[in-house]
């Protein structure tokens, strides 16, 4: 009997040891495995901050209409935009009805009446909305992208509504159930009062009353190296090969996937040919795949905005605009920067392009500086316009590198009605000393 209950006691260790040996290995599902196949992600070194899509998505900016052809504009990390954003992500909408976008004149309004805007560039699918706001799924507009969401006080007859744009811009949806009194939305409206005043334009932009006194920064950042990248994207670095292009470029392989190095332009861009290219794509998975890929190969250095490029069925393509502070970075042609930019198929990322550069955080100084408004800034559209419609306008930093840092100089961006854009330069603000580690009232938290 002894000998018996000792050879199960034996057997039951041994089943035991290799179960856990088993999880150890694999570990349970959901989670990431030790042994990774070549087709999936790497799980790599740290080298930049994980974040969810919940992260990523976030109106560019929010418009505080007061009555009486009064306006206001809080920008993403202004104290009163992160307060509104997030109570207005605590209520609940549903109960959606269909309309035109000529059942109301809207300008009309948005002059008259008290209320909350929040834009969103480019548009946000419904099912990406749902994750940052409660929305209850509803058929009628479950396949919608929304660029525009409105809540707003009738003054006729006192009673609130809440509107989501198409982005398509020939319908509205209204939310016929909603958590939100007059007085709530009231209550919001009126952490605008001491704010600067914005006018608005043709009833396409904003521009402030007065010049809008904003900060120059210069920001510590810090530089990838090319065999940081290659550990982080290829399954086995010992294996790539180099190639010189005669640009100057460098371009590494594993005969499969290649990352070519821009060392002038401190730009990278990596591709996988073998990515999945039959249909199917789901560009809700692709983005959510987009996310988890930048987690895995490079991290985020700053704040993100997500922007859905373009989807079809065979292919989604995602860019992340940075933002420091309010304002986004710009990625320019002559200054590659501010934005990362995947190709997704069916959930694998076949295209991965970012900068080498990496805020680090902090600033090594800061000045003052004015944005023009009022007058002076209408004078230099008309300049810069030439006679074309403007189609936007919105503050953005434009990236340089200097000797101390990377110098985030803020502009104006001027978007016209043929898609070209110009730019309004600040200009310092003349006193003794605008040298600064603070920042102005209406500036953001860093």
């Amino acid at each position: 009997m002894k000998e018996r209950l000792k050879s199960w006691t034996l057997i039951l260790l041994v089943a035991s040891s290799l179960v856990q040996t088993y999880f150890l290995i694999y570990r349970l599902p959901g989670s990431d495995s030790v042994l990774t196949s070549e087709t999936n992600y790497v799980k790599t070194e740290s080298m930049g901050q994980e974040k969810k899509i919940e992260n990523l998505v976030f109106p560019d900016k929010m418009l505080i209409h007061q009555g009486e052809k009064k306006h206001t504009v809080f920008y993403p990390g202004v104290t009163f935009y992160d307060l509104i954003y997030t109570r207005l992500e605590s209520r609940s909408f549903n109960n959606f009805q269909r309309r035109s976008i000529q059942s109301a004149d809207w300008a009309q309004i948005r002059s008259e009446n008290e209320g909350i805007e929040l834009s969103f560039s480019g548009g946000v699918p419904v099912s990406l909305l749902e994750r940052v706001m409660r929305l209850t799924p509803d058929s009628v507009f479950q396949g919608e992208t929304i660029n525009r969401i409105w809540i707003y006080i009738d003054e006729k007859n006192a009673k609130p509504h809440a509107l989501f744009f198409s982005a398509r811009g020939d319908v509205v949806y209204e939310a016929n159930q909603f958590d939100m009194t007059v007085e709530d939305i009231r209550q919001h409206v009126n952490f605008g009062e001491n704010a600067p005043l914005y006018e608005l334009v043709n009833n396409q932009y904003y521009i402030p009353v007065n010049d809008l006194e904003t900060v120059q920064p210069v920001v510590y950042a810090g530089l990838f190296t090319t065999e940081q990248m290659q550990r982080n994207l290829f399954f086995d670095p010992g294996i790539t090969r180099n190639i010189q292009e005669k640009d100057g470029s460098q371009i590494y392989t594993d005969s499969k996937r290649s990352l070519q190095i821009k060392q002038e332009q401190r730009w990278m861009s990596y591709t996988d040919p073998s990515a999945p290219g039959a249909s199917g794509s789901s560009p809700i998975r692709d983005v959510l795949a987009a996310v988890d890929f930048v987690n895995q190969h490079g991290g985020w250095d700053a704040s993100y905005q997500m922007k859905l490029r373009s989807s079809d069925e065979n292919r989604t393509t995602v860019m992340f605009q940075q933002y420091y502070g309010a304002y986004p970075v710009l990625d320019t042609p002559s200054f590659r920067f501010g934005t990362i930019s995947l190709q997704i198929q069916q959930e694998t990322a076949s295209v991965y392009e970012r900068s080498l550069l990496y805020l680090k955080g902090g600033e090594q100084s800061s000045k003052k500086v004015m944005l023009p408004g009022g007058e002076s800034l209408k004078m230099q559209l008309e300049t810069v316009g030439k006679g074309k419609t403007i189609r936007d306008l919105t503050p953005v930093y434009q990236p340089e590198l200097t000797n101390d840092g990377l110098k985030l100089a803020p502009e104006w961006r001027v978007t016209l009605s043929d898609g070209s854009v110009a730019e309004i330069h600040a200009v310092p603000v003349t006193t003794a000393s605008n040298t600064t580690q603070t920042k102005p009232d209406w500036d953001t938290k860093k």
